[in-house]
This record gives structure tokens, C-alpha cells and sequence, in this order.
């Protein structure tokens, strides 16, 4: 079993956590790898920079405004802790489209390209759930879980309580458990979802067909890990509200994939004119 401390470094009146270092390079990761697949694909990568920043602040505030829902409690919207991934994904999209409709940019073409990268940005934005030690899963006994005395929130016997998770009886509700690190999980299945969507960049359907791919993806890796993870937002039968999303998510992408699946009349390939000349 691994003991984990949290990643962070008071410099000044300033504190750097994992977490935030995390969710920079991940904002980063993603514009630099849309830019340049848009820009390989024959366009002007420049709009993507406005993206992103919509990207930052609608993601931000989805995940913070879906995490007060969930608790119920408005001030934890002004928290450190408490981003939650479905609000800030939603919070994202919207104001992405929001931009790219003020813009009148081509939504097909921003999103088979914006989905390598938002695969890249979760694999390394789950960096910083581990750094914090939040998102972990239920108890677990082996040589490979790991316990969080200093998560957000440690992993006591009280808290994985709270989060429905089935306690060994006579166990104190201070002790420290060891758990599932579901935060490692993820960031690996987001880099197989990243080198999937890598590999398929060059395919030849109608722009949009790969964000169809990613949300398939997507929504199949949600669903697996919330077994593992523990949570208390069940709100009837054995799934979470996580894994309701994640069955919306997968047959929304099943569709945007049944949509572009062919190049014909306004369904246009990747490339630009200039670029498949």
C-alpha cells in the first residue's frame, strides 16, 4: 500500500498545486495539438486560442456550478476543491459553441479536432486529482492501493462512508483506508483514448465524425472507472449520476457518428481545398 501526500508549494502569499499546474498544462496540451492538426488539415489555426480561453472559463464554472448541485451547498462554489468532470465538459462545450456561433467558425471542423485534444487535456488534467488526492475510488486491500490522509477529502472510514462505499465492521470512523487510485486509471485510459483519436486523424468521413469517436469513447471510459470510484451522487438503481451522463454521452457520439459518416454535399472532408490538392 502507498501512502499519498498532496503536490504542493507555498511561494510567497502564492500556493502551487498539483492541481492547478495540471489544469494549465492540460488547457495548453489542447491548443497546441488542435492548432497544429487544423492547421496540418489546410486551416487557419488562429481562432482555436479564442476556444480555448472559452474553454478555461466555461469548463471552470460548469464544473464548480454541477459540484454545487450536487451538494446542495452555494458556498462551495467558492472553494479550492470541488470541480466536477461532466459540469466542467458541458460548462466547456457550451461556451465553446458560443464562440464559435459569435465567430460563425465551421462547428464540424473546430470539433473533429478539438476532440484529440480535450483526450490529451483529461489525461493530464487527472494529474492534478492525484496531486490533490480527490476523484479516488472505494476501498480497496492490495499491494497497489493507496490511502490519502490528506485528501481532498482524506480517505477515512467516515468519508468513504459518506460516499456509500461498504466499511469493514469495527472500524473506526478516523481510520485512514486504502483505495482504488482511480485518478492513475483515468489518466491512463485518457492516454489510450488520445493515441486512438491520434491514429484515426487522417479518416476519411465528413469533419465532425471524429468528435463522434471521442464521445464514444469517452462515455465507455466514464461508465467502466465510476464502478471503482466512490461517490454519492446515486440517484436510483445501481448507477450514478455519472454513468446516466456517460450513456447520453456514448449514444449522442454513436449519432454524430451515423451523421458524418459519409462526405456528401455540405458534409465535407478534413482537408481543405488548397490542402487535398
Amino acid at each position: 500500500m502507498t501512502v499519498h501526500h498532496p503536490f504542493s508549494y507555498p511561494i510567497g502569499i502564492f500556493t502551487f498545486t498539483g492541481f492547478g499546474i495540471a489544469v494549465l498544462l492540460a488547457f495548453a496540451i489542447a491548443q497546441v495539438i488542435s492548432q497544429r492538426e487544423l492547421q496540418r488539415r489546410g486551416y487557419d489555426p488562429e481562432p482555436i486560442g479564442d476556444l480555448v480561453f472559452a474553454a478555461v472559463i466555461g469548463g471552470l464554472l460548469g464544473a464548480k456550478i454541477y459540484y454545487v448541485i450536487l451538494t446542495g451547498d452555494i458556498t462551495t462554489l467558492w472553494s479550492r476543491g470541488g470541480f466536477v468532470f461532466w459540469g466542467g465538459l458541458i460548462g466547456g462545450i457550451v461556451a465553446v459553441f458560443l464562440v464559435i456561433h459569435r465567430k460563425q467558425l465551421n462547428a464540424w471542423r473546430i470539433s473533429d479536432v478539438a476532440g484529440i485534444g480535450i483526450a490529451a487535456a483529461y489525461s493530464i488534467g487527472r494529474t492534478g486529482c492525484w496531486a490533490v488526492g480527490d476523484d479516488y475510488g472505494r476501498p480497496w486491500v492490495s499491494r497497489f492501493a493507496v490511502s490519502f490522509p490528506e485528501g481532498a477529502p482524506p480517505s477515512t472510514a467516515a468519508n468513504l462512508a459518506a460516499f456509500h462505499s461498504s466499511i469493514p465492521p469495527g472500524v473506526s470512523p478516523s481510520t485512514v483506508l486504502s483505495v482504488y487510485p482511480t485518478q492513475l486509471l483515468e489518466v491512463f485510459l485518457g492516454f489510450v483514448m488520445f493515441l486512438i483519436l491520434w491514429r484515426l486523424r487522417d479518416h476519411k468521413h465528413a469533419e465532425g465524425w471524429l468528435m463522434g469517436v471521442y464521445m464514444v469513447l469517452a462515455g465507455i471510459e466514464r461508465f467502466a472507472v465510476e464502478f471503482l470510484r466512490a461517490k454519492d451522487d446515486h440517484i436510483f438503481g445501481p448507477l450514478t449520476m455519472a454513468q446516466y451522463l456517460a450513456i447520453l454521452f456514448l449514444l449522442a457520439g454513436v449519432l454524430v457518428m451515423r451523421m458524418r459518416k459519409d462526405v456528401r454535399g455540405s458534409a465535407r472532408g478534413i482537408y481543405s481545398v488548397a490542402r487535398a490538392a
